[in-house]
């Protein structure tokens, strides 16, 4: 049986030539392996690693730990900090709980406070629940309010509605629902009267169909006022026809008898033939 060593030379070649790739791709995927376990990660596999590496790594997992205990995540594990960690964690998490009842976030665990931290904790709660309770906010709690402050509290919201009911600036924000809907219905009838009256701040969108009818009514007989009395804001173009007659007779009227009586301002070209000889002849 002959072999063909051609071919086992060819093989010996091929494998030399595909040994650097093999080496490249396994330290490749240690190098990723090392950088997994440094960063904590899942997918790090303990096995892998060199003496030299699994030092770097547990001195970077027992950092990582010490971090996530500070700051207080679910995967710290304190049986693996060191007796000075542990104490440093300990103080570290008392005074947070402290601060956090102080600014009234949470968590914030009032049976671990001394005595005189929670006395000041509960004067920073009551002078909170005040703030909150001026500010009309709705974590206020009324019935942790004293006496006086109670008072004081009610009297705030009632100027308060009565700004509201007024029209003034106020707090909407304080009211009560009732307290809205009378505020409201005051809104509306306080912006009828305006229209009605003709002052500024009438919002004509807001009218019902009655007091829309009523308003139309009184700005035409405020128009029909303005131009009775020569007045600048009257809008000739909103008169009725028999109106606009009467307002011509009355002011032909008056320019005749300034003619006649030589006082007042006359216009000659508008009298008639007759009006003319008639002031000839009174002269």
């Amino acid at each position: 049986m002959k072999i063909n060593l051609s071919k086992y030379r060819w093989a010996q070649v091929a494998c030399l030539s595909l040994l650097p790739i093999l080496v490249c791709a396994q330290s490749s995927d240690l190098a990723q392996n090392l950088a997994d376990c440094m960063n904590g990660w899942q997918s790090c596999d303990h096995s892998k690693l060199s003496v030299s590496e699994s030092a770097d790594v547990a001195v970077a997992e027992h950092r990582l730990n010490t971090r996530n205990c500070r700051n207080g995540y679910d995967s710290c594990d304190r049986s693996k900090l060191t007796e000075p960690e542990a104490i440093a964690l300990a103080v570290a998490d008392y005074q947070q709980n402290v601060s956090n009842c102080k600014n009234g976030t949470i968590p914030c665990d009032p049976s671990r406070l001394t005595q005189s931290e929670a006395r000041e904790w509960s004067l920073t709660q009551q002078r909170r629940n005040l703030t909150d309770c001026q500010d009309g906010y709705d974590v206020c709690d009324r019935s942790k309010l004293t006496p006086r402050e109670l008072r004081e509290d009610i009297a705030r919201r009632q100027r308060n509605f009565s700004d509201c009911t007024n029209g003034w600036t106020c707090d909407r924000s304080m009211l009560t629902r009732w307290q809205i809907a009378e505020v409201d219905a005051a809104e509306h009838q306080g912006n009828a009267q305006n229209c009605k009256d003709g002052w500024g701040n009438c919002d004509h969108s807001r009218l019902s169909v009655s007091e829309a009818r009523e308003t139309a009514i009184a700005e035409h007989q405020r128009n029909l006022s303005a131009c009775k009395k020569g007045q600048e804001t009257c809008d000739y173009s909103q008169l009725t026809l028999p109106e606009a007659k009467m307002l011509a007779d009355t002011e032909h009227k008056r320019n005749y008898m300034a003619c006649l009586r030589g006082h007042g301002y006359c216009d000659v070209s508008r009298l008639t033939a007759e009006e003319t000889q008639a002031i000839h002849h009174a002269q």
